[in-house]
């Protein structure tokens, strides 16, 4: 790429159309999509087994209310715990720092620049406020089931459908999904704009363990949760892989 020039002399068309066919290099030989969506597929799909390590089992005093009542009832009932807060926001941090690190090196060795900062730091931000977030919700220890959510002040009902999808949202849905609509931005990527939309509807959609047969106090139900949007991204990387590098390779 750095020896890469534009013809001095010739008819405006072709000038035109040398520089037409040096931009789409150079948006080529930046783009690497494909290397943070393989990272997200592989914690995603981790996210499985740190689930099954930290399962645990529950039993509360006040259960949540039966279908058509509002108020709890004072009998004891199992509640099924797992997964890590910790395992999310470590993974996330290293994969926005591995894909900045990615990005920079591919840069230097092309000669070309990299559009990953608004990208990482769309990323750093959103997986600090669904940190804060989190910390909210737990900050005077966790609520008993039925209770009311607490999300920044805001008391909400937890069989609430607004308040379920609000929950998927403040999770990988906003601490992936949306930088990769930034990452779509800038490489000016209509693909990885589809494929970004499609992974936030993925995201949202309430998956639930029925398909699957495993019962939601089965240390494994977190499986389902997971294993979906993890594929995704893993299919998705195999893709935009076999699209950017053949291309990134021809434009050096």
């Amino acid at each position: 790429m750095t020896d890469a020039s534009v013809p001095s002399s010739g008819a405006p068309h072709e000038v035109l159309a040398s520089l037409g066919d040096l931009t789409r290099r150079v948006r080529a030989a930046q783009r690497g999509a494909w290397f943070p969506l393989l990272l997200f597929g592989v914690l995603t799909l981790g996210g499985i087994l740190v689930d099954r390590l930290t399962f645990s089992v529950e039993t509360v005093t006040t259960c949540p209310a039966a279908p058509g009542t509002s108020d709890a009832a004072l009998v004891s009932c199992t509640v099924a715990k797992h997964g890590s807060p910790a395992y999310w926001m470590v993974g996330f941090a290293v994969v926005y720092a591995a894909t900045a690190l990615y990005y920079v090196r591919g840069s230097r060795r092309r000669g070309v620049g990299t559009p990953v900062l608004p990208y990482v730091l769309a990323g750093a931000g959103l997986v600090s406020l669904v940190a804060a977030t989190a910390f909210w919700g737990v900050r005077f220890g966790a609520e008993p089931p039925g209770v009311r959510l607490d999300f920044w002040g805001l008391h909400l009902d937890p069989r609430s459908g607004l308040t379920q999808l609000l929950e998927r949202f403040v999770g990988d849905a906003a601490a992936v999904g949306l930088p990769l609509l930034v990452l779509a931005r800038v490489e000016r990527s209509r693909a990885l704009l589809l494929f970004a939309l499609a992974y936030l509807l993925l995201e949202l959609a309430p998956i639930s363990t029925g398909w699957t047969g495993i019962a939601p106090s089965s240390p494994w139900s977190g499986v389902p949760r997971l294993i979906v949007p993890g594929l995704f991204l893993l299919i998705g990387a195999l893709g935009f892989a076999r699209a950017q590098l053949p291309r990134q390779r021809g434009a050096s």
